[in-house]
């Protein structure tokens, strides 16, 4: 179901990369990013952030979550195939699917929330 603050991502190629300006001046969408720009973002490649991917959420008793053991099934508020939801320093930036990479659980975008 589309929310109006979801945004679908589109389909990159990566020859459209380029970063807006602020104040709304030109924009750099037309031009690949400079090796100029990408050192001027090297100050915050450093930065961390604490990125979560949202299976789902379950309320129980501290007794029962105590009993919890390996091979636990877990039901979740989630149905199989329904949107992930992806934070970023505990705020939802995106909705994703579970995808498997070579054995490993990953996680793809599949919208980005605005605002």
């Amino acid at each position: 179901m589309a929310h109006d603050d979801n945004l679908s991502l589109p389909e990159l190629d990566g020859s459209d990369i380029g970063f807006d300006t602020p104040m709304g001046l030109t924009s750099t969408r037309e031009a690949p990013v400079s090796a100029k720009a990408a050192a001027d973002l090297e100050q915050i490649f450093d930065v961390p952030v604490i990125v979560s991917a949202v299976l789902g959420h379950s309320r129980m008793p501290v007794g029962d979550l105590l009993k919890l053991g390996p091979g636990t099934v877990l039901e979740l508020d989630r149905k199989v195939g329904e949107a992930i939801d992806i934070f970023v320093n505990n705020r939802l930036v995106a909705r994703g699917e579970v995808v498997l990479v070579d054995e490993r659980l990953g996680v793809t975008m599949t919208e980005i929330i605005k605002g």
